[in-house]
């Protein structure tokens, strides 16, 4: 009969390994391999090739697949949380929580790039940021770090709550609060409840938070708190302004904490809605004492290269790359933003569907696309069932799928334009923008 490990027992032989993986096609020798299930496998199947791949041990909640060099416990995810907050209770450094609606991966990114400067700073990698991803990523925290920066994200009530629970903490920033994923928490009431709880929990552990003055949501949420406010009005913590758009990347002025000194930051992100991520990285060096010199640096050290806000020169064309996600409130600011953009060339827009809108998706791309003509975007090119339910004018192009419209440009090519990409992950708009690369490759 096997008997089961308890987790200490397992927390112990993580201190002894200190790596964890969770896919066989991804094994580092040494490792421990946790057998997780999803919804279309079970990892204990994978155990035993973990094993010979070069895992150390493997933990398994099945037990017949408890063989050799395996860990059998009750619940594999159950144990990695387990071990996730142990080894956290373990850290006595300040741990930064971010969420929000827009701008999580980016600001963590900017606030991992700023603190760098000055501190060894371990931030999530990627977007390793749900029940899964969390403990993965406090798991990786080097022992040599002094700031660890923890991106958390949400589509159902409770879970940055729930997530705050494991990462315990000292700090937070919330982005924003918008529309997004309205199919699983059902109304925007449940959004701002499932957001601002990081605030509830920064509460809880006595600690202090960032906040942009201008949002009215945010600032009644955290009213109560030790708090240090960013935005454009003077006599705040971090005053900073936008500068007129030169061109396609976002430069703005910060002001001296004292005195009249600012000083002029060029970012290399695409849009004039991300001052609001470089203003919470920039607020957060402030507070950790940083000089306005070492945040300008750490700022405009971060290149974005995940295709977030990213600009890319595509042989005649201009690609504004935003493809990893998409929601009303991040498409009405992309499209302002592109729409007061200086060109040269045609304007293009390229849109994706916004997925897990529920009732709300059909009223949701009508009203994108009434965008699409208030900002008088020349040509338009919407991909994904979605859009294809839409009232649209005659310049306007509909196609099932990212590889429909790839077909339709290899037929019809895009030159001399400015062509924003922007949709929802599962629309798959990476392709048009390889397409569009490869293609001025060959010319």
């Amino acid at each position: 009969m096997n008997t089961f490990c308890t987790d200490k027992e397992v927390f112990e032989l993580f201190l002894k390994y200190r790596k964890i993986c969770t896919d066989t096609r991804q094994i580092v020798p040494g490792s421990i391999f946790f057998a997780l299930q999803g919804e279309n496998f079970d990892a204990n199947a994978f155990a035993a090739d973990a094993l010979a791949k070069g895992c150390a041990l493997a933990v398994v909640d099945k037990s017949e697949y408890a063989g050799p060099d395996c860990l059998l416990v009750k619940d594999t995810l159950e144990t990695l949380r387990n071990i996730a907050l142990m080894y956290r209770k373990s850290l006595h450094i300040p741990v930064i929580g971010i969420t929000g609606t827009n701008g999580k991966t980016t600001t963590k990114e900017l606030v991992r790039s700023v603190l760098s400067v000055k501190f060894k700073v371990y931030a999530t990698q990627g977007n390793l940021n749900n029940h899964i991803g969390v403990p993965l990523s406090l798991l990786s925290i080097p022992e040599d770090s002094q700031i660890a920066v923890i991106e958390m994200g949400a589509n159902h009530p409770g879970e940055i709550a729930d997530l705050c629970q494991l990462s315990l903490p000292d700090y937070g920033i919330v982005t924003n609060v918008g529309k997004a994923h309205l199919e699983g928490f059902g109304s925007f009431e449940n959004i701002v409840k499932t957001k601002t709880a990081l605030y509830e929990a920064v509460r809880q552990n006595h600690g202090k938070v960032f906040v942009s003055e201008k949002s009215r949501i945010l600032m009644n949420a955290s009213g109560d708190m030790e708090r240090f406010c960013y935005g454009e009005s003077s006599g705040i913590f971090l005053q900073i302004t936008p500068m007129e758009l030169q061109n396609t990347f976002l430069s703005c002025t910060l002001h001296a904490a004292k005195g009249p000194e600012k000083t002029e930051i060029h970012s290399h992100l695409v849009g004039l809605y991300n001052i609001e991520n470089v203003s919470a990285a920039a607020c957060v060096g402030r507070y950790f004492g940083l000089s306005d010199a070492e945040i300008k640096q750490g700022i405009e050290n971060y290149v974005p290269t995940n295709l977030r806000s990213q600009s890319i020169q595509a042989g005649t064309n201009t690609i504004i790359a935003d493809t990893y996600n998409a929601n009303p409130t991040s498409m009405e600011a992309s499209l302002a933003n592109f729409s007061a953009l200086p060109s040269q060339g045609k304007k293009i827009a390229v849109l994706g569907d916004m997925l897990e809108l529920g009732d709300a998706s059909a009223a949701e791309h009508q009203y994108v696309v009434g965008l699409l003509k208030i900002h008088r975007i020349e040509k338009a090119f919407l991909v994904g069932k979605c859009f294809s339910k839409t009232d649209c004018p005659p310049n306007f192009a509909r196609f099932d799928s990212a590889q429909k419209l790839v077909e339709f440009l290899k037929l019809n090519p895009l030159i001399h334009s400015h062509i924003l990409v922007k949709g929802s992950r599962g629309i798959h708009l990476e392709q048009v923008v390889d397409f569009l690369q490869a293609e001025s490759r060959q010319a």
